[in-house]
């Protein structure tokens, strides 16, 4: 009688016992799968880098190496030394430019239609930007429109330069071009950048600047083709931080 009860009590145990083991199994599976969950997380954030930007453009204040604003003065006409600041991205070079003519004066750089072949579409470029009659100082992307190449193999030769591997003699370059040796393409920088020659198909991007009172330059926007390789100038890459300046770097080195 006895056994026949501790029987029944073992029996009865059992659903409980079974129960509470299935629960801790569904437990250890569910750990472990939100572990993995969050390993592998990390390892695809790893491998697919957050596409990160900005809602607008900017508005960044051109400085040097020391922090100075940067003035229409400091920045010599003509000067084949490349001088290249980051817009609107941290990662995004841009040519600076002084223009002048072949003898060294600055020139006043006027608004232009610019046309884009690849679509035949168009832009106006807002012309340079400088004191009243001497509006000589424009901003381009340093990134070549046909597959990417940027400083030095995409360089900006001075008026009455020649062009290697192209054409264009020292009596051909009046105001300056900007020539890719990496495919040979040109673009105009006193036009918006237009395109000469290919292969590129699009412009160069053209950068706004902004004249201040104090004679100091801000980048203000992009108009244009979009900056090659990107889907938009605002995505794909690191902003700057909030209230920032760009400082502009020279390179010496030529293609």
């Amino acid at each position: 009688m006895v056994e026949s009860q501790n029987a029944k009590s073992k029996t009865s145990d059992q659903p409980s016992d079974q129960g509470r083991r299935t629960f801790l199994k569904t437990m250890i599976v569910v750990a472990a799968g939100a572990a993995l969950a969050g390993v592998l997380k990390g390892v695809v954030s790893e491998i697919i880098a957050p596409q990160v930007g900005l809602s607008t453009f900017p508005t960044l204040q051109l400085v040097n190496s020391a922090g100075t604003p940067i003035k229409y003065s400091d920045i010599p006409v003509n000067t084949p030394t490349t001088w290249l600041f980051y817009y609107p991205l941290s990662n995004d070079p841009n040519f600076l430019l002084k223009l002048g003519d072949k003898n060294g004066s600055p020139i006043s750089v006027g608004p232009a239609s610019v046309t884009i072949p690849a679509d035949g579409s168009t832009f106006v470029f807002p012309g340079g930007v400088g004191p009243e009659g001497s509006q000589s100082i424009v901003a381009y992307s340093a990134i070549c429109q046909h597959l990417g190449c940027v400083p030095p193999e995409i360089h900006y030769y001075p008026p009455g330069q020649a062009i290697p591997g192209t054409s264009y003699g020292a009596a051909q370059n009046n105001y300056g071009i900007i020539h890719c040796s990496c495919h040979g393409s040109t673009y105009d920088p006193k036009s918006g950048c237009a395109v000469l020659t290919g292969p590129t198909s699009r412009p160069l991007p053209n950068t706004i600047l902004r004249y201040n009172q104090d004679g100091t330059i801000s980048a203000v926007g992009m108009i244009g083709p979009t900056i090659y390789g990107k889907a938009s100038d605002l995505t794909g890459g690191t902003p700057f931080p909030a209230g920032q300046v760009t400082t502009v770097v020279t390179n010496t080195g030529e293609a």
